[in-house]
């Protein structure tokens, strides 16, 4: 996980006791949340148990008898892959800052232009796509995703390798200005799995045998990843065994595996909201989340009333011709009685679940306009206006701008810094500060676009009203110049129109 292009030489910042400590305080911090994110994951998520760490494989569908909810986080996690980090790429974009103009604004916005070529070839040849699904998925679940991004070997297509990490795995903490990026991570290695992560790294006797069973017997470490303070930039990264070397018979020198630095942190971590006062973030499930076990509990109670109705509830006199225990209700079967009894007769069932029908359209549509999945369906459909399109994509926006904004925050900026970082260290791109002065980074998915298609298309309506006036109002516009912006907003590149010439250059040529 930590590779040479990005170390610097390792530093000693914070000894293994103090970073014990804080990993136990951490942690019961983040102990009232798993039960939470267990229920959250259980019905809305069940094939990713993000919340612990369990073997994978196993059967998690047998208390999941609805699957609203499973399926509006899938349509919600693509939503928001499509709307906010669009796989066919364009969702980012450098531009120079205030502080550069003239010759030098144009050989940078050059320069600036081949960055985000190259920076935006190594993220399709490398796996972010489907990583990123993922770390939505557990964002709309949960409240709180993570994703790692780390320098790929050069014999790799791209030089990025994403992963999203499990919350099971992880533990926060949260600095004074709101970043969460003091990061401890649980591991289980074998002794091959640490050297090949940390090939420095310094191994106990423990974990130095030569036999087989030795070889693969699991060791737990902790990988903290923690910020300096404020007279020194980076994160310092300390490996520790989670036990104590394993039988807590070492000094506090053996727990040590592995010290470096990083200048950028490794670990993107983002939430969809957050409460005051709380470090993890809170979901869309989380809200809906009562709807979401009714709902599983009205179709669990509706499949045994079904299975009722299909079989049904038999009495029969026990006249000691009549045998219950050998009687087989299916069809074509003929069960005896003796001559003047009632025999087997069925039982009325006390209630019937007709009204079941009218409670879950009720809840499956709450939880479905709480997870957004009517909401962030397909606009584009047959029969729905350039107007209507707008509309729906303006109450798109106006629903996701509070969690839009954190995410250019917690996610875009971090991933965007982090990776130009990356290409910088390999050479294939100079360092380049987002600092907003020099280089501004601009996001430019569909959904930061969308403020700018609905300022069009009030400037269109605008003109419409305009050109009703005459031909005296219409005068009153500069044609050319709306149209430039209009492009502009709409993204349209500039070689397909004409240069614009500002109005005093035209009287000059006139």
């Amino acid at each position: 996980m930590t590779n040479s292009p990005h170390r610097s030489t390792p530093q000693n910042d914070l000894s293994v006791s103090v970073l014990r400590q804080r990993y136990q305080a951490a942690v019961a911090k983040r102990r009232t949340w798993l039960a939470h994110w267990q229920d959250c994951y259980e019905f809305a998520l069940p094939q990713r148990n993000g919340a612990a760490m369990q073997t994978s494989g196993g059967k998690r569908l047998d208390r999941v008898f609805d699957a609203t909810a499973p399926d509006a986080v899938e349509q919600l996690a693509a939503s928001l892959m499509a709307e906010i980090t669009p796989p066919a790429g364009g969702w980012f974009d450098l531009e120079p800052g205030g502080n550069v103009a003239g010759e030098d604004r144009t050989v940078l916005t050059e320069q600036l232009g081949r960055a985000v070529r190259i920076l935006q070839g190594h993220f399709d040849r490398s796996n972010f796509a489907v990583e990123m699904h993922q770390a939505f998925l557990d964002l709309v679940t949960a409240g709180t995703a993570c994703l790692r991004l780390e320098s790929d070997d050069f014999k790799s297509p791209s030089a990025f390798r994403f992963a999203a990490v499990p919350l099971g795995d992880l533990v926060f903490e949260e600095r004074v200005d709101g970043k969460m990026d003091a990061v401890f991570r649980t591991l289980s290695l074998t002794r091959s799995d640490i050297l090949a992560t940390w090939p420095d790294a310094k191994l106990s006797s423990i974990a130095k045998g030569d036999d087989e069973a030795q070889g693969q017997k699991r060791h737990t470490v902790i990988e903290a990843v923690m910020p300096h303070g404020p007279e020194r930039s980076g994160y310092g990264l300390c490996v520790f065994y989670a036990d104590g070397g394993g039988d807590g018979a070492h000094t506090a020198s053996d727990d040590v595996l592995f010290r470096d630095h990083f200048d950028v942190s490794p670990y993107v971590a983002f939430r969809w909201m957050k409460a005051p006062g709380e470090i993890y973030g809170r979901s869309p499930v989380m809200k809906a989340l009562p709807d979401i076990k009714t709902a599983n509990k009205v179709v669990e109670l509706v499949l045994k009333n079904a299975s009722i109705a299909v079989t049904g509830i038999w009495q029969a006199d026990d006249d000691g011709v009549l045998n219950p225990a050998t009687i087989r209700l299916v069809p074509g079967s003929i069960i005896p009685k003796a001559v003047g009894s009632a025999g087997l007769t069925p039982l009325d069932a006390p209630g019937r679940f007709d009204v079941s029908d009218l409670v879950l359209s009720d809840l499956r549509d709450r939880i479905r306009r709480c997870l957004l999945a009517d909401r962030l369906a397909q606009v584009d459909q047959p029969g729905m206006t350039a107007t209507e399109v707008l509309e729906r994509a303006s109450e798109n926006a106006r629903l996701l701008g509070a969690t839009y904004g954190r995410l250019q925050a917690e996610l875009l900026y971090p991933l965007i810094a982090r990776a130009l970082y990356i290409l910088a260290k390999r050479g294939e791109l100079p360092d380049i500060p987002i600092d907003g002065d020099v280089v501004i980074l601009r996001h430019a998915a569909p959904l930061a676009q969308l403020p700018k298609r609905v300022q069009a298309a009030q400037v269109l309506d605008w003109v419409s009203r305009i050109a009703g006036l005459g031909p005296d109002a219409m005068a009153e516009v500069d044609v050319p110049a709306m149209v430039h912006w209009l492009a502009d907003q709409f993204g349209v590149p500039e070689h397909v129109l004409r240069p614009h010439l500002p109005p005093e250059v035209l009287e000059g040529t006139s």
